[in-house]
């Protein structure tokens, strides 16, 4: 199949879904344009539509040929009459060069007018109109959009999936040397969604999208080399590819600050999914989201509250809005000056944020002299109170010896308190003293774990948002597709909450004989970076035989792990009953109690499962001894009760303690 028929079938489906999706919620919706967006939704509309109808069965190919046929009849009469057949090549080979540059400029456009537009949207109706040019744009041949398309397809970004079609239009851009596609592939054959299952053919798509320079297949490949997924584990390898995309994301971040996302646990907060009072409220997302973009409406909204603040004598408001005017943007021109100004008013208030910002203006001279003293001043004063960004400008200084000495165990010690606040550059600079062993022993393992975190503070990381609203809308295929690709990237939480989503069998794009087997996988991946409940679910898979045997030693040995290690009070409950029952352990009754007894006391949830378990057990044990004074009748009896009840004939018992101790409740309060 062409790529571009194949893209009129995509673009036709896509059409009928925007077009059905807006009659269902039109009373929904609002009606307001953005200011900022000057784009006629309408006019978009009819124009794709335009597009459809005249070109069910043609391509780009076929517009091009006939825009050049038409320019060729029009030149062959102005030229009538002359035979210079070379006069007539080197026009036609003009009009033809100049018609395809015509044609690639005007998909190049809407291209970029689409990015502009999803840029600035705040709502669902403004996305599809980006979208709507992306479409156009796709069926002028611009490679970018039709990737845009193909993601739109294959994550549901207008409420509908077609992995399929996604797959195919990402097989044509492959062709054409779309690393971009070349990744999604190697995703997608990684979990044998839409595709087989195939991790050698996973690795050469991620091998080529990497050397295309595909940041996402270079930290797929730094993860995998790290853990050693279907790779020789090699942690300098894993070094390399981590370090081309943290230095990518160092260098955006010393451009301007990025706004972190919040990762969201499936696990820990399926309660609240639905609830109206959730934090992560889309508008506010957004908001954020276009303030670290500098979106011209939300800059003037964040200018009008500061100062607001600021003349309500808010130190931080002070700051901030010398930050805007340090920075510039749509509200506030850059201007230094202003900055010096309320840098100085929130500092003479003792506010950290001003004492880093006068730092700031003196470390780089702007507005005032160039002085590193001055800017050491009060880099030191803000690095006191607490405030990382002033830590690690002290830790660059140091590094870097801007205006005093080199001292490499003061830069560590700065960027190690920065880092430890979570501030990205000092991360950064920690894991390049580490990988160069520069002020450190040199240590790899640690570089590498160093550099992930900041390669996991990417854009990209902004699918949690977006896999975790669709989640709450019932977008289940969706919002496992996004979670997935992130877990690829080795996101330990995104890992858990993709096989969380797995093992609900809630999702329809993986067959669901596979579903147990890919959460174990996701499971295990996330257990191993240290996740204390994926290491009980992976005991409880193999207890139960959940995607693999039955197996009690081996889950016995997780459920281990998880109570030593991380102090976990399912796993010490879990394994006081493997204990008690000598389930692939050898049986321990005093072993069992003492391990309820500490479960209990680890965390106040386990409470009253552990009292009806101790209940249960000292019970079973009283019977015992008290009808079974003999070894031979008390096997033989028990074999009997084993017969007669069944093999979980405890709980048959807890069925009794239960009720009575509810009667003996009752009969007190009363």
């Amino acid at each position: 199949m062409k790529p571009l028929s194949l893209l009129i079938g995509i673009l036709i489906i896509l059409g009928v879904t925007i077009k059905t999706i807006k009659a269902e919620e039109h009373n929904k919706r609002q009606k307001e344009r953005n200011v900022t967006t000057q784009v006629s939704v309408n006019e978009i509309k009819q124009y794709l539509s335009h597009i459809l109808e005249q070109r069910t069965s043609s391509n780009v190919i076929n517009k091009r040929e006939n825009l050049l046929e038409k320019k060729k009849n029009q030149r062959k009469i102005r030229i009538k009459g002359f035979q210079n057949k070379d006069i007539l090549k080197r026009n036609k080979n003009h009009l033809q060069k100049q018609a395809e540059k015509n044609f690639t400029d005007e998909g190049d456009q809407l291209f970029k007018m689409g990015i502009k537009v999803l840029q600035q949207s705040k709502s669902q109706k403004q996305k599809e109109e980006a979208y709507l040019l992306f479409a156009k744009a796709a069926d002028m041949g611009n490679l970018k959009a039709m990737e845009k398309m193909a993601d739109a397809l294959l994550f549901g970004n207008f409420g509908v999936q077609n992995i399929t079609a996604a797959i195919q239009l990402y097989e044509s851009l492959a062709k054409e040397g779309s690393c971009k596609a070349q990744n999604a592939l190697g995703f997608l054959s990684s979990y044998g969604i839409g595709m087989e299952y195939d991790q050698a053919k996973a690795l050469i798509y991620y091998t080529f999208g990497s050397a295309g320079g595909n940041m996402m297949s270079q930290m797929i490949l730094g993860y995998r080399y790290l853990s050693g997924i279907n790779v020789l584990q090699n942690c300098e390898v894993a070094l390399s590819y981590y370090k081309k995309v943290a230095d990518y994301i160092a260098d955006t971040f010393e451009k301007s600050e990025g706004v972190p996302v919040e990762k969201v646990r499936l696990t820990e907060r399926p309660e609240n999914l639905s609830s109206n009072s959730e934090i992560l409220d889309w508008d506010i997302y957004q908001y954020y989201k276009f303030l670290a973009e500098r979106g011209d409406v939300q800059i003037q909204k964040a200018l009008h509250y500061f100062l607001k603040a600021a003349k309500a004598g808010s130190a931080n408001a002070m700051a901030f809005i010398g930050k805007m005017y340090l920075e510039g943007n749509a509200a506030v021109p850059q201007n230094n000056t202003t900055a010096f100004k309320y840098f100085s008013m929130a500092a003479s208030k003792g506010n950290a944020i001003g004492l880093h910002g006068l730092g700031l203006l003196y470390f780089r001279g702007k507005g005032v002299p160039l002085n590193y003293a001055e800017a050491l001043k009060y880099f030191q004063k803000a690095a006191e109170k607490g405030w990382p960004d002033a830590q690690f400008q002290l830790g660059f200084m140091y590094y870097s010896g801007s205006g005093i000495w080199k001292d490499y165990k003061l830069a560590f010690k700065y960027f190690y308190l920065a880092s430890q606040s979570g501030q990205p550059l000092a991360i950064y600079y920690l894991a390049k003293m580490y990988a160069t062993g520069t002020g450190v022993v040199r240590s790899c393992r640690t570089a590498v774990e160093l550099y992930k975190g900041v390669c996991e503070l990417g854009h990209w990381a902004e699918k949690f948002l977006t896999a975790y609203f669709a989640y709450k809308d019932g977008d289940i295929d969706s919002s496992l597709v996004q979670y997935a690709l992130l877990a690829e990237m080795g996101y330990e939480v995104a890992q858990s909450n993709s096989a969380f989503i797995l093992e609900s069998k809630k999702a329809n794009i993986l067959e669901k004989e596979k579903m147990y087997p890919m959460a174990l996988l996701l499971w295990n991946r996330a257990a191993i970076q240290g996740n204390a409940f994926a290491r009980v679910k992976i005991g409880d898979y193999h207890y139960y035989g959940y995607g693999t045997k039955k197996d009690y030693q081996t889950a016995a040995t997780h459920y281990s792990i998880a109570a030593n290690k991380y102090h976990n009070a399912q796993a010490m409950f879990n394994l006081a009953y493997m204990y008690e029952h000598g389930l692939g352990i050898t049986k321990d009754i005093h072993l069992a109690r003492r391990l309820y007894d500490m479960a209990a006391q680890t965390s106040p949830d386990a409470h009253i499962p552990v009292l009806f378990a101790i209940m249960k057990l000292e019970t079973t044990h009283l019977l015992r001894d008290i009808l079974f004074f003999n070894q031979f009748t008390t096997r033989w009896n028990w074999l009997k009760l084993d017969n007669t009840i069944g093999a979980h004939w405890d709980l048959f018992v807890i069925g009794l303690i239960v009720p009575g101790l509810i009667l003996l409740l009752r009969n007190h309060h009363g």
